[in-house]
């Protein structure tokens, strides 16, 4: 490829959309990023405000996207991402996933570019499957509160591979588990910012159910790493990107308290429909066809957020 690459990034302003756009930039592309602010934050990427090679529109992505010239890639993050959103943006949810990845798709065809897809651990649902490899079909309750954002993916998968079948296009699905970082949105209900900022605070750290399901949480620069090698290599099947490595959702809690050098004591609610007990990759398929695995442990991830989170509270942007 001569020329410059091109990629448009979907949901470019959100938290994983936004450290894509870095990468992307960093390898050279000129990058054009795509997002309604439904979620995402013009904050997360205002640092990039001026550089000639990027360019951000705002554009819900349910709607025909029109771009002049050429592109290269296409990368599909635009989504309502965290339980909150799915219980307040139910339907928005439904069309990002279905109307905006056909939309998204229809581009990428029409520029001849290479797509990548978004997807999630969560097409596994409650999996009954533990660790879960890229072979497992789920445990999804599709008319449960999760579900809009559960069936939503599982539909942009079969579509992504639809066009890749009926029109070989050269098309990638990553399936993220559980990631942290800079960027992530304070009151988006995950764990991550949520313990973090009432450690900060030190105010009472909610715990949900008993606290023993179990998360693996794999660290943004890690992700985004593995989603570049992925959009460059010759897969077509979905990969998992995620850290394998499982706590308890009761030792993050306290792991969060004492890096935070926090008072706060842990409380228990009640378990929210369908949460899943247990979640962990299975990235067999990423060590052998990437020659990737997370390199970022958890003390130092979380020392990375946790400073991000502290200098929002100072700012009193918290």
């Amino acid at each position: 490829m001569n020329e410059q690459p091109v990629s448009v990034v979907t949901g470019g302003a959100g938290f994983l959309g936004s450290h894509l756009c870095d990468r992307l930039l960093a390898e050279g592309h000129r990058v054009i990023a795509l997002d309604n602010l439904i979620t995402g934050n013009v904050a997360n990427i205002e640092h990039l405000a001026g550089r000639t090679e990027f360019k951000f529109i705002h554009h819900d992505v349910t709607e025909f996207i029109f771009l002049p010239g050429p592109v290269h890639f296409v990368f599909h993050f635009a989504s309502p991402a965290s339980p909150i959103d799915y219980l307040e943006l139910p339907i928005q949810t439904l069309k990002v996933g279905a109307l905006g990845t056909h939309k998204a798709l229809g581009l990428a065809r029409a520029k001849g570019a290479r797509f990548l897809l978004a997807s999630t651990s969560e097409v596994y649902g409650d999996p009954l499957v533990h660790p879960q490899p890229e072979t497992y079909w789920g445990n999804v309750n599709p008319i449960g509160p999760r579900g809009v954002y559960d069936e939503a993916k599982r539909f942009a998968e079969a579509l992504t591979m639809a066009y890749h079948r009926a029109h070989r296009m050269d098309t990638k699905i990553v399936r993220i588990f559980n990631t942290y970082g800079p960027r992530m949105r304070p009151r988006d209900g995950r764990v991550v910012p949520a313990f973090i900022t009432q450690a900060l605070r030190n105010e009472p750290i909610t715990v949900f159910g008993d606290g023993r399901q179990t998360r693996s949480f794999c660290f943004v620069a890690d992700l985004i790493e593995g989603i570049w090698r992925l959009a460059n290599s010759d897969a077509h099947e979905p990969v998992n990107i995620g850290n394998p490595t499982e706590m308890t959702v009761l030792e993050f809690a306290k792991r969060i308290v004492a890096l935070c050098e926090s008072r706060s004591k842990l409380v228990h609610q009640p378990l929210p429909v369908d949460d899943p007990k247990v979640r962990q990759p299975d990235i067999r398929q990423a060590r052998s066809r990437l020659g990737w695995e997370p390199r970022v442990s958890l003390e130092e991830g979380l020392t990375h957020t946790i400073a991000y989170f502290r200098n929002l509270l100072d700012s009193g942007r918290l």
